[in-house]
């Protein structure tokens, strides 16, 4: 039963066949129950409380407490005034990992490529050229497994020895933006590598590791080829775990013209399966000599749908010149920039704001001739030389044509008219 609600009894207490399990503010509780609450029930209360928060000022006028940041993570440090100030630890200070820098560029070996000791081979690698298994057993040494560390995640991929003295090639797209590369060779012998240099027009890198007993691949004239020739890949498809993978296949085509990054590269078409992590690595003739450098990047250029039977290599006569370009300068000297940033702009965009087919400009450099003849960020480009150019591809495959210090006469849009300018095209330093 219910308590009197206008009597001085301060018992709470409910009828436990009509309210099981019942408490002093169940519904039906009286106001004066809810202002006073129950006899004996709210002493303890205010005395936990009293206690909590004497306790809590009492120990944070005693101790100090500071969050620090340590390789672990946040850390709570707790410090006693009367204990020794080495007793914290040591505030750990990391800088944000930079890309690797390319190293001191200068006198080193040139890229040596001798003719085929024979005739072209076709499928089957009758006549004078080796097995299968003799290619394998004579290239695999010079084949390393190569793990990019990038800020956000790691790339891996293949490379090729190219000299006993730790001189390795692969693709640009592997190394770019790595904050540290390591080397893992067929006898699982693991290097730290530096970056000699890398050229993103051609998708070529030089890497350097400290060894002098490296077993360097034979190159091979890629002048030489017709399709039909029988060709072996080596590499990591899909990575180390299946390193040393290798899969044979024919030259499909010679002169595939690819455009890449504004330059058009003519490159060997294969049927020797590829895939992520092949990248860098020899597409070999019948007599185990490197005739091309596989580079995965370019097979998705042209379908965004997946391919068989469908890969590039960059031949080794295209590759020849750009490697010793790396080892000797860092980069590869004399290759023209404009200084600018561009981009093609969607034909809605282009309505919207009245603009012209072009190229809209997002940058200009400071320093190029481009912005001293008056060039600036928002100009569209409509034409190079008396062309029309749509895209940033169509503007680079004419500039490319051309070297540093040549002049390219650039027709301009801005601001409802078209003006001309006349730019010294400067030094692309890498």
């Amino acid at each position: 039963m219910y308590p009197d609600p206008y009597g001085h009894d301060s018992e709470c207490h409910f009828e436990p066949s009509e309210y099981p399990g019942a408490s002093c503010y169940d519904a039906g509780e009286s106001r004066r129950a809810r202002r006073h609450g129950c006899r004996h029930g709210g002493w303890w209360v205010f005395a936990a409380l009293l206690l909590l928060v004497g306790g809590s000022v009492w120990l944070f006028s005693r101790y100090s407490f500071e969050l620090r940041h340590t390789d672990n993570g946040m850390t709570l440090v707790v410090r006693d005034p009367d204990s020794a100030m080495t007793d914290a630890p040591p505030v750990v200070e990391t800088e944000q990992p930079q890309p690797l820098q390319p190293k001191a560029a200068g006198a080193g070996p040139r890229l040596t490529v001798d003719d085929a000791p024979g005739p072209p081979l076709p499928t089957g690698l009758s006549g004078t050229g080796l097995s299968l298994q003799e290619i394998y057993r004579k290239v695999l040494a010079s084949v390393v497994s190569i793990t990019s560390t990038l800020r956000s995640g790691s790339s891996t991929g293949t490379g090729i020895i190219m000299s006993a003295d730790g001189y390795i090639i692969t693709n640009a797209h592997l190394v770019d933006g790595a904050v540290g590369i390591e080397i893992l060779t067929w006898d699982d012998q693991s290097y730290a590598a530096g970056l000699v240099g890398s050229d993103s027009t051609s998708d070529l890198a030089v890497l350097k590791v400290e060894s002098d007993s490296l077993t360097a691949a034979d190159f091979g004239s890629s002048e030489q080829l017709m399709v039909g020739d029988a060709v072996v890949a080596i590499g990591d498809p899909l990575g180390q775990k299946l390193r040393g993978t290798m899969t044979d296949g024919i030259i499909s085509a010679i002169n595939r013209d690819l455009i890449v990054n504004g330059r058009a590269l003519t490159l060997i078409q294969t049927n020797a399966a590829l895939n992520n992590g092949n990248s860098g690595g020899p597409l070999i003739n019948a007599y185990g000599q490197v005739i091309g450098i596989n580079t995965m990047k370019l097979s998705s250029y042209y379908t965004s749908a997946s391919v068989e039977g469908l890969g590039f290599a960059i031949p080794i006569s295209v590759a020849k010149p750009v490697i010793d370009e790396l080892i000797e300068h860092g980069y590869v000297s004399g290759r023209p920039a404009l200084g600018i940033t561009g981009k093609s702009l969607p034909d809605v965009y282009r309505a919207y704001y009245h603009l012209p087919d072009g190229v809209y400009v997002e940058s200009v450099d400071t320093a190029s001739d481009a912005y001293a003849k008056g060039l600036r960020e928002g100009d569209t480009i409509t034409a190079v030389q008396g062309f029309s150019v749509r895209t940033i591809d169509e503007l680079n495959i004419i500039k490319n044509q051309y070297q540093a210090g040549d002049e390219l006469e650039l027709t301009v849009f801005r601001g409802g008219e078209c003006f001309t300018l006349n730019v010294i095209l400067g030094e692309a330093a890498g």
